[in-house]
């Protein structure tokens, strides 16, 4: 899965001529980087093996399948969090790898301890924008399957435009999906939610499994951000869409 064409700077590394940071509009932003005892302890521990470091990624001909050491089917996870549905999804595709991007490092390195808890061996985690990723790493047809549980919402009207899941970023992922591959999504928005389906609906390759929103994935553990949205008495809305 290498990619030998020229591409771009990642995300925050660019330079103006003038030598200033360019700036850029991504979907996430970086929280605090502070780690636990236990988080740093795991970090140290597992980091050398489980995560990839930022500059692997410009390194030319990068093959995401060197750092799982075996080429299997691969399945990408948009904002792993500290990692509840990564190690539950990834215990029960052995078979398959699985890289998961996160750029919350105490998010990582919790992520890291359910991998070890698990035994789960098929995970890698890389800190890297995830979108030009997609876009400048991965080729066409690539991905088994693609996972957003929950993604930054970003409510507020002048944010919105950081929102994931847009019509650019949404042609990039049905075209690295393989025929019949799923994106699965999950959100407790629901304005964030009739978005998704306005522009998956409109993605030529893409169509919905399920031609409404999805019965929940009974495969995808409850996690935090989902116990938090029903606290809050936001609806849950699953959505699965498929590369035809």
């Amino acid at each position: 899965m290498s990619a030998q064409r020229a591409r771009p700077a990642r995300p925050h590394t660019a330079l103006t001529d003038d030598g200033r940071r360019v700036r850029e509009v991504l979907t996430y932003s970086r929280r605090g980087a502070r780690m636990s005892d236990r988080q740093a302890q795991t970090w140290v521990r597992r980091h050398q093996e489980w995560w990839i470091p930022d500059d692997r990624f410009d390194w030319p001909g990068f093959d995401v399948g060197d750092h799982f050491g075996r080429e299997a089917p691969l399945i990408v996870e948009i904002g792993s969090g500290i990692g509840e549905a990564t190690a539950a999804l990834a215990a029960a595709r052995p078979s398959y790898n699985v890289l998961a991007f996160e750029v919350w490092r105490p998010g990582i390195a919790e992520t890291f301890l359910r991998l070890e808890a698990s035994g789960v061996q098929n995970v890698r985690v890389a800190s890297v924008d995830a979108v030009w990723a997609m876009e400048h790493l991965l080729p066409e047809d690539s991905l088994s399957e693609l996972w957003t549980f929950f993604p930054d919402p970003w409510p507020k009207q002048r944010h919105r435009r950081r929102r994931l899941v847009q019509p650019g970023f949404a042609g990039v992922a049905a075209s690295r999906l393989r025929v019949g591959g799923c994106w699965r999504l999950a959100t407790d928005w629901p304005e964030y939610a009739e978005q998704m389906r306005r522009v998956l609906d409109a993605e030529p390759l893409l169509h919905n499994l399920h031609r409404s929103v999805a019965p929940r994935w009974t495969e995808r553990p409850l996690t935090r951000f989902e116990r938090r949205g029903v606290r809050a008495g936001r609806p849950i809305v699953d959505l699965a869409y498929c590369r035809q």
